[in-house]
């Protein structure tokens, strides 16, 4: 199965998705969007591509934060509240927009489970089962607009960055495509210029 991932795309409707998106997406059976929807319109658009399931965003900058939902999407049945759990082609995928882990101090960013000299093996498939309050085997997050593809304890964590706003500045971005089988799963960050 191939899955196209989006975070952040932070519009006011759906024709502002930069047209490489829909590109970058083609022939894929599915497409989560990992939070910073900001309106439905753009799930509407996406959804001509494949069927979409999403998470809403989580506002505030600490963990404690992400107890406030935006109210987005609220109601719309595609957008599951903090977070979702799918279960697809026997991988278990955490679905979440802000990922908050015990022991850091801020959001995770590429490189910094990688730098931790403090963790212990087990420690990160740990933090992460206390977030989805089950064991997960692939986390997809999204919020800090970088893009990152790193496993770790046997998890593999993809954040696509923002189509629009990589890195918070204002241009061309990128999405993720996830292949998942029963052999397991590959996730690729795609640069959306190389769709132009």
């Amino acid at each position: 199965m191939r899955i196209g991932i989006i975070s952040d795309t932070r519009s006011s409707n759906g024709a502002e998705i930069p047209q490489e998106v829909f590109k970058a997406f083609e022939g894929v059976d599915l497409i989560l969007h990992a939070g910073g929807i900001h309106t439905p319109e753009v799930l509407d658009a996406l959804e001509k591509v494949a069927p979409v399931r999403a998470v809403g965003r989580t506002d505030g900058d600490r963990p404690e934060g992400a107890k406030n939902f935006s109210m987005e999407c609220a109601g719309d049945p595609r957008v599951a509240h903090l977070q979702d759990v799918l279960d697809i082609e026997g991988h278990k995928i955490g679905l979440i927009n802000g990922l908050w882990l015990r022991r850091f101090s801020d959001d995770v960013f590429p490189g910094v489970i990688e730098r931790s000299s403090t963790l212990k093996n087990g420690d990160i498939s740990s933090m992460i089962e206390e977030v989805f309050e089950q064991p997960i085997d692939i986390v997809i997050f999204g919020r800090t607009l970088y893009s990152m593809v790193e496993k770790h304890d046997g998890i593999l964590f993809v954040n696509p960055g923002s189509p629009s706003l990589p890195r918070n500045l204002r241009k061309l971005g990128n999405v993720a495509i996830l292949d998942l089988s029963n052999n397991g799963a590959d996730a690729n960050v795609l640069e959306l210029r190389d769709f132009s």
